[in-house]
């Protein structure tokens, strides 16, 4: 190995540096660098934003140590089995040889390997082992992803047992701490002004800092409300509007009714996101995008929905696929359009040509959004941008909002009261245990009956942009085709032009409005109540999923057909002439095939 060929290695492992970084570390990293050797500690904490090259600064420090004999061997400690090979390529780089095949249950590897590369679980499963093979020889442990020590009592436990003995440890993390009363092993901390202690890190280097340094990519935010009509466990057909205020248990239904691969919200995203693509990849040719799903059923039917929108089979990545690195290794190295993934890309997998996102998953942790988003901000040139589609939650909203902000990992918490501060971020905490995914969303019994995606806002820098759109309408298109190579001066100017344009051409129909013939006397149009509107859009509904049947077509497919030859908005704002329309349009094409047979 070589501290020679660790300053070379790319700033941002495993891609090209970004604009002006090329051959050397970056600043923060030699900064960073220079702050480890100057007081050589046993436990250093670097807290740098995802993208930045941590794995870069990392293996430079390990180079060092090596060298001048402090060490004898590396543990690199890591939260997947896909970034423990990660890990070990770009060790392999810098001429320090990782053996990423380490099991407990051998306890031993080849005298080649210089070090090995585990999984948190692994030493959880054999801490002894480890603590065995650190009081042997003089080991340097880079725990990456610190955080996941917390993520179980017996794992942090675990990792106390077993690398207290090392010569060095050096802790890595990207995103923001979980916020319980957990300590997180070998992070130090520290009162505050209010008594609670807090981690306290070596070195940061937040989204902020990255950002003017031109290290990540500005992420614009793409956010989509809609009308979500579902089914409750006691039978009640609920309506409502995703982004309006509503109770969390409403949130949470009428998000994964958005979600819903059956309804019409899904495929309008994805379209919409393909669009984006599309133009990011007339300056960036290899952009990609990534979609994150909630479990293996619906990441199935997503790239189902890609496949017909764009002609091209989208890479599958699914957490129970012993070829899931392989395949993720592949699309990374090629040209492909999009991906779709279960959690497997949520953290610290390196593809740095992805540029547009879709978050469609009903996890809600600030740590796993942060996790999710770290995925698309790695600059590879001077002038790249971001996209990420969500839906308009009101947890996803706050996180784009926060992006830049950083937390602490706190302990000391004040017991729950009326009047505990506390109290909003326990609930936070309840929910980041569960984790929010498909299994414990499935205790709410509940079928989604209807989804439609309308244009809500652009997130950017801290600030919104747009008005409420129809997918698919000229101002949605306006957001969509801002030019994927720009500095964020100008993302944020083209974003207010738009604006402005937007306003405009809404004012100038409401002028038509008030211009055009007067309509039917109120006194002499029939009366629909809400009740019949309910009915008709259950009829409507049965037919089209009839007709799914018959004819194989999604659901969002055959919503956006009828739109298209009978007019109207999306169903759930549909009149009841509309509907009606939609209705024998559905039953015109029955009877013809039925002829046709």
């Amino acid at each position: 190995m070589s501290t020679n060929a660790a300053s070379h290695l790319s700033p941002a492992y495993p891609d090209r540096a970004p604009w002006g970084t090329a051959g050397k570390l970056r600043a923060w990293q030699q900064a960073a660098l220079d702050e480890y050797l100057m007081r050589e500690p046993r436990d250093f904490l670097a807290v740098a934003t995802p993208g930045a090259g941590k794995t870069t600064f990392a293996l430079r420090i390990a180079t060092e140590l090596l060298d001048r004999h402090l060490v004898q061997q590396i543990t690199v400690v890591a939260p997947t089995e896909h970034l423990k090979h990660q890990w070990s390529e770009a060790a392999r780089k810098v001429g320090i040889a990782i053996d990423p095949t380490y099991s407990g249950a051998v306890g031993g590897t080849s005298r080649d390997y210089t070090g090995i590369a585990v999984t948190y679980a692994g030493v959880a499963a054999h801490p002894m082992l480890h603590r065995a093979r650190v009081e042997n020889r003089r080991t340097l442990v880079i725990l990456d992803e610190i955080h996941h020590a917390g993520d179980a009592l017996a794992w942090g436990d675990a990792i106390s047992e077993a690398f207290e003995p090392a010569a060095r440890r050096l802790a890595l993390t990207g995103t923001p701490f979980r916020s319980d009363v957990a300590p997180i092993p070998f992070v130090t901390y520290a009162p505050d002004a209010e008594g609670a202690r807090r981690s306290v890190a070596d070195f940061t280097y937040g989204y902020g800092a990255a950002l003017g340094d031109g290290v990540v990519r500005p992420v614009i935010f793409m956010s989509y409300a809609g009308q979500m009509r579902w089914r409750t466990k006691a039978g009640d057909e609920i309506a409502a509007s995703l982004g309006e205020p509503m109770t969390q248990d409403a949130v949470s239904q009428a998000w994964r009714t958005a979600l819903d691969p059956a309804g019409n919200w899904m495929p309008s995203v994805l379209r919409a996101a393909d669009k984006r693509l599309t133009e990011v990849r007339r300056s960036v040719p290899d952009a990609g995008g990534l979609v994150i799903a909630t479990d293996h059923n619906a990441a199935r039917a997503y790239a189902r929905m890609l496949r017909e929108i764009t002609d091209e089979s989208p890479t599958v990545v699914l957490s129970d696929d012993p070829k899931a690195s392989s395949h993720i290794e592949k699309y990374s190295d090629g040209d492909k359009r999009w991906m779709v993934a279960v959690r497997m890309v949520s953290e610290g997998v390196d593809v740095p040509r992805l540029a547009v996102g879709v978050y469609a998953t009903s996890i809600s942790t600030p740590l796993f959004f942060a996790q999710a988003v770290g995925r698309f901000v790695r600059a590879r040139r001077r002038g790249e941008t971001a996209s990420v589609f969500l839906p308009s939650v009101p947890l996803l909203v706050q996180f784009a909002h926060e992006l830049e902000l950083e937390r602490d990992h706190v302990l000391d918490r004040k017991k729950r009261g009326e009047d505990d501060l506390w109290a909003e971020e326990e609930d936070l905490l309840a929910d980041a245990n569960a984790e929010k995914n498909e299994a414990d969303l499935g205790e709410f019994a509940f079928k989604a009956l209807e989804s439609e995606a309308t244009f809500d806002r652009v997130m950017f820098d801290g600030d919104d942009y747009g008005l409420a759109a129809q997918a698919g309408s000229a101002e949605e298109a306006d957001y969509l085709g801002i030019p994927g190579l720009l500095e964020p001066e100008h993302v944020r100017t083209l974003l207010q032009r738009r604006q402005t344009r937007q306003i405009a051409r809404q004012k100038g129909r409401t002028r038509a409005d008030e211009d055009a013939p007067a309509a039917m006397p109120a006194e002499q149009r029939p009366v629909v109540s809400h009740q019949q509107l309910l009915s008709l859009r259950k009829e409507l509904h049965t037919l089209v999923g009839a007709w799914h049947h018959q004819s194989g077509l999604p659901h969002g497919v055959i919503h956006n057909e009828l739109r298209r030859s009978c007019g109207g908005p999306p169903a759930a704002q549909a009149s009841a002439a509309e509907l009606r329309s939609r209705i024998d349009r559905v039953r015109a094409w029955a009877t013809e095939r039925a002829r046709q047979s």
